[in-house]
Order: structure tokens, then C-alpha cells, then sequence
């Protein structure tokens, strides 16, 4: 069986589970612990980060990576088109996905937990102990005000902007490049969720996201694509333990 090692909030994690999902392969999941757990993620790949895919003694780490690796081992459906005008589109806008808007997104939410205690526990991984989780919480929120001031507030114009686009884009059509779900929608689904955490993100993050962009009107058609979307491959989704 397939393993994907990850962190649970990770938007490129979950972008690996949407692409194992729409091609409804089964697989297990391995939840890393940051620090102590990324050694054994070193070991494995060579380096730290998530996600990790280990298909027998194939290991891939990147979730680009990864879904080239899933693209050869089960075609059907294909997420990168065979037309070469829009295998081109899905795979610019997968790269903008993860690059400028993941940037954009995770600094737009690490400025949303600096002030929300709750947020910032939620955030935490699920395999912290309570004292630390507690501890992080209860920092006052002006410690961390360093963090918050290192986003770019043009990059954060720029977003909107961009989101504000697709969001327009969604209420007519139902994906980003041609007629049927590729990996550009996936991409972008994954990484809009850091704004507003879907259902799957679990009780204490579902609905949370930074605010001014996850209440913003223009942006609801977008999240509320990305829910059907992600709700629409959960339903295909055959045995993620």
C-alpha cells in the first residue's frame, strides 16, 4: 500500500491526499511530528520536508514530484491534460499555486494566528504534548508581532486580486483548464484552504481562516468550489487510514 508521510495542515499534503483520492488509490497515512519526526523523514528521503511518498521501494518527496509519480502509476484519471495547450495551463497554474499563492496564503494566515490563541493551538501538530500545545497558545499575542509584520501587504493586494479572478472563474465554470477536474484545480483547492480550513481540517480549524479574506464576498464562490470539490473526491476516497 501506498504511505504518504505528512503534517495534517500541510496545504501541499493535502494536495498529495486530493490527487490519491481522484485517482482512488489506497494508501496510509504517516503523520510526522516536527523535529524529532522529520529525522526519520530524513532518513527516509534525504531530506526534511513533507510531503513524502513511499511506494514500495520508490520514495518521492515533493507533491509536484509526487504527482508525476501518480500520473504514470495510475493514469485513469489523467490530471494533467493530453491536449499540450492545456497540460500547459494546468501545470503554470499548479506552479503559481505553489509558489506565489502558497507564499502569499501562509504568510496571510501566520498573520491571522499572531492575534487568535485558538487559532495558533489548532494549528499545532496533533502529536504535540499538552503542556507544549498550552504553552504555545497562551504566548501574548505581542510576542509574536514580529511575524506578523513580515507580510507584504501588496502580496496580500496581489492575492486577492488573483483569488477575486478565479472566484469569478468558478461560478461559471466548474474547473480552471478545460472540461474535466486537473491538477491546477487541486493545487489551488489545496493551497485556498489555508484562508479557510475545510471540513476535513477537523472540529477545532474547520471554518477558521484569516479574516478579510475567508468572510470576504467575492471570495465565497471559490470556497465554496473548493468544498465541493474536496467533498467530491472524499466521497471516491477508497481506504485512507
Amino acid at each position: 500500500m501506498l504511505e504518504l508521510h505528512q503534517f495534517r495542515h500541510s496545504a501541499f499534503c493535502l494536495k498529495v491526499r486530493m490527487i490519491l483520492q481522484a485517482k482512488s488509490l489506497s494508501y496510509r497515512v504517516v503523520e510526522v511530528v516536527p523535529g524529532v519526526g522529520q529525522i526519520d523523514v530524513f532518513r527516509l528521503s534525504g531530506q526534511r520536508q513533507v510531503p513524502v511518498l513511499v511506494d514500495g521501494d520508490t520514495v518521492v518527496a515533493d507533491s509536484s514530484a509526487i504527482a508525476r509519480h501518480l500520473e504514470t502509476l495510475e493514469p485513469d484519471p489523467a490530471l494533467l491534460p493530453s491536449d499540450p495547450w492545456h497540460r500547459a495551463q494546468a501545470q503554470l497554474i499548479e506552479d503559481w499555486a505553489d509558489t506565489t499563492l502558497a507564499a502569499a496564503a501562509r504568510m496571510a494566515l501566520a498573520q491571522a494566528a499572531v492575534g487568535d490563541n485558538a487559532l495558533r493551538e489548532a494549528l499545532l501538530p496533533d502529536g504535540l504534548p499538552s503542556p507544549v500545545r498550552q504553552t504555545v497558545a497562551a504566548l501574548p499575542g505581542g510576542w509574536l508581532q514580529g511575524l506578523g509584520e513580515v507580510v507584504d501587504q501588496g502580496g496580500r493586494a496581489e492575492m486577492l486580486a488573483s483569488l477575486i479572478a478565479i472566484a469569478d472563474s468558478v461560478a461559471l465554470k466548474p474547473w480552471l483548464v478545460g472540461d474535466t477536474l486537473s491538477l491546477a484545480d487541486i493545487a489551488v483547492a489545496a493551497q485556498v484552504s489555508l484562508l479557510r480550513f475545510p471540513a476535513s481540517s477537523g472540529e477545532l480549524l474547520a471554518g477558521q481562516g484569516v479574516a478579510g479574506l475567508s468572510d470576504h464576498p467575492r471570495l465565497q464562490p471559490l470556497f465554496h468550489w473548493r468544498d465541493q470539490l474536496e467533498t467530491q473526491l472524499m466521497q471516491s476516497d477508497p481506504a485512507a487510514v
